[in-house]
């Protein structure tokens, strides 16, 4: 079935993060809270979140989902193709929820618990068609990480199981399905042994709060962000990988390297705990440290997306679903102007000093703009596997208006000269609210054959839609740049005395 509604059961921290993963992808949200104030905080929420998610996907015009909301359950259940409970980590609770949904919803509905620890088997107990029920475990904030676990209950389907993987999918998440249930799934497991290990080495005074998130943040960490556990063991090992590795260190773990019992809760304890992080925060807001955080995650999975690992992986598939979607040329489409094909957001990793778009991004940014008009004349993927393909000649770059972090931008493109070698292109860069330019880039392409190593004729299919917006760009007004030559005037340069021409004689009769 086609997922188009989302109902929310609960607009926590989690009920809101699924809330803006879904509206900025283009679904329609329904929310239900029993507090009718909830609403005010849930959308709070969204525009907290919302020019993080912008930048993630690089795409400030999106087609946003309605959101709804309603404190009648039986509203939300009826009217949702897919339902996330996220109500707050109680069994009996959500049991409850699970068979007050389940009696509303249409049996089709996949119900999917966003419980951080609970048995399915034990939330589907009472549930209307439990083989609908699994858990769909997101990791916070729910709108920027992509992971999801999803776990089967003793009476869930694997159809189910199917049906929300492709979901999960969709709205740009990496599925871990456990093959079978168990308590705290996969991640939570381990994240609660490193806390209480973490807690052990805090009781005993041996750091403090920061000496241990150090110790992660400038080691660990920075491999288990695109590698994991095993994986990083397995190079620990050299060319013999994890055969030498656990040749080399005792495999049986009886090293005393780990006190893996909670501690015994004490005020000394709790104290260094609170303390520790407060002087860690340094005065900070939370709200403070969220913002730093999003914009950290947003630039690392960017940059995990260009060196292709991790959850760099997943932004780049939702990146090529998107391109699909572009704007391309028809036989017979109308053509009135330059073409508004990219819409952007500067991100932080492209802002200077000064808080201002450094001149190099500029160029990244009329890339795509130049990207999004290959696509537009069917040079996608395929086009190029031929072995045929566009290189940049000359380029040339002027500046009008400062750009900041998070302010969008649109690329307009007008095709200026065409042979069936060249292409000489001219770009716009505007600002995505106000219209004003900010930049213009005029940039030669020529039209390579790869295998033969130089330039040729482009391919007829690849020709024609150019040659349609060229019939209609060369009515256009040349942009008062192009062609532009830098220099400094002379001020000390004197201008020549212009020479007196003769008088002329008059003709004698």
């Amino acid at each position: 079935m086609t997922i188009k509604t989302v109902g929310i059961a609960g607009t926590g921290l989690i009920g809101a993060g699924w809330a803006a993963r879904l509206l900025v992808r283009g679904y329609d949200v329904i929310a239900y809270d029993v507090a009718p104030e909830a609403e005010a905080k849930l959308r709070a929420a969204i525009d907290v979140a919302w020019p993080s998610m912008i930048r993630l996907l690089n795409t400030p015009k999106v087609k946003k989902g309605k959101l709804t909301f309603t404190t009648d359950l039986k509203e939300m259940a009826s009217k949702a193709d897919f339902v996330h409970e996220a109500a707050p980590e109680r069994e009996e609770l959500k049991i409850r929820l699970f068979r007050e949904i389940g009696s509303y919803a249409r049996p089709d509905v996949i119900i999917s618990s966003s419980s951080s620890g609970f048995l399915p088997t034990r939330l589907q107990s009472e549930c209307a068609h439990p083989e609908r029920v699994i858990i769909g475990h997101p990791f916070n904030p729910v709108y920027l990480l992509p992971l999801v676990e999803t776990v089967p209950g003793a009476r869930t389907s694997s159809e189910a199981m199917d049906r929300a993987g492709r979901y999960f999918e969709a709205i740009g998440m990496h599925v871990l399905r456990l093959k079978k249930e168990i308590d705290g799934y996969i991640c939570d497991r381990l994240q609660e042994a490193l806390w209480r290990e973490a807690l052990h080495i805090l009781d005993k005074d041996i750091g403090t709060t920061a000496d241990i998130d150090d110790s992660i943040v400038y080691s660990a960490g920075m491999r288990w962000a695109f590698m994991g556990s095993f994986l990083t063991y397995h190079a620990a090992g050299g060319p013999g990988g994890m055969r030498a590795f656990i040749k080399q260190f005792d495999p049986t773990l009886e090293l005393p390297w780990t006190d893996l019992r909670f501690p015994k809760w004490n005020d000394a304890l709790e104290k260094r705990l609170v303390e520790g992080c407060e002087a860690q925060a340094e005065g900070r807001s939370v709200a403070q440290i969220e913002a730093k955080r999003n914009d950290v995650l947003v630039d690392m999975m960017h940059l995990f997306k260009q060196h292709k690992v991790g959850a760099g992986l997943v932004l780049a598939r939702e990146e090529e679903r998107r391109l699909k979607g572009l704007k391309r040329w028809k036989k017979g489409a109308r053509i009135s102007g330059p073409l508004a094909l990219h819409h952007g957001t500067v991100m932080t990793s492209w802002v200077d000093y000064n808080n201002h778009m450094q001149d190099a991004y500029y160029l990244v940014a009329f890339g795509d703009g130049l990207d999004a008009f290959f696509r537009f004349i069917g040079d996608d993927e395929a086009y190029r596997a031929s072995g045929l393909t566009f290189f940049t000649a000359e380029t040339h770059l002027n500046y009008y208006r400062e750009m900041k972090a998070g302010e969008p931008f649109t690329i307009e493109t007008q095709l200026v000269g065409l042979d069936e070698k060249r292409m000489h292109l001219f770009h716009r860069m505007l600002h995505g609210k106000t219209g004003e330019l900010v930049a213009t880039n005029e940039i030669m392409q020529l039209h390579v054959d790869q295998k033969a190593g130089k330039v040729a004729p482009m391919r007829a299919d690849i020709f024609e839609p150019l040659s349609a917006v060229w019939a209609e760009h060369r009515k256009l007004k040349s942009p008062a740049e192009l062609g532009r030559v830098m220099g400094v005037p002379r001020k000390d340069k004197k201008k020549p005395t212009p020479k007196k021409k003769p008088a002329k004689k008059k003709a004698k009769r």
